[in-house]
């Protein structure tokens, strides 16, 4: 075939070929098709130091039963996420550990997979703008751990709640929520 010969051709087909690389690099479409699911147990301080593989190190049982730290874990907000880009379901909550610490708890997640996706705390109302939650301050707590189940982020110590009333499962790739809930 004398068309695939041609330099003009080629440099097409090259093109092309660059281009769908970077289309497939950008969307990352198997993602659809893709679950990650996570399920961590809710945060509880525990005073006996652990090894790696989580075994107690210490012959001592810690100073509080684990039932009793439980009792002392305090939720400050909790909100039910609302669908955005993608179909979202599940709870978030924020909790103060006594030990003073606070984490974000996503519960029963359920959204789709994607690419670069984050957890951010934001100061944007939760309403029908997707696009809305890199408006105003957020704070990253880091990668979405999974998908689907349950997954705990530690809040920063200096982090003010009393400005961020919302959580969004983020895409940083493409600027746009997932799914997002108000925190009250």
């Amino acid at each position: 075939m004398k068309l695939f010969r041609r330099p003009v051709t080629l440099a097409v087909v090259g093109l092309g070929a660059v281009l769908f690389a970077i289309a497939m690099y950008l969307f990352q479409p198997w993602r659809l098709f893709t679950t990650v699911v996570v399920n961590e147990p809710p945060p509880m301080l525990s005073s006996a130091p652990h090894d790696q593989a989580g075994a107690s190190l210490s012959a001592t049982p810690p100073v509080q039963p684990t039932s009793a730290l439980a009792k002392q874990t305090e939720q400050l907000a909790r909100g039910t996420f609302v669908s955005h880009e993608h179909k979202t379901t599940g709870m978030a909550e924020v909790l103060r550990l006594p030990d003073g610490s606070r984490v974000l708890r996503l519960a029963d997640l359920n959204t789709s997979d994607g690419p670069d996706l984050r957890v951010w705390l934001s100061d944007q109302p939760v309403t029908q703008d997707w696009f809305a939650f890199d408006d105003g301050r957020h704070l990253e707590l880091g990668h979405l751990k999974g998908n689907q189940g349950n997954a705990n982020y530690s809040i920063p110590a200096e982090a003010d709640l009393s400005t961020l009333k919302s959580v969004t499962i983020w895409c940083k790739r493409f600027s746009v929520s997932f799914g997002a809930a108000a925190l009250s």
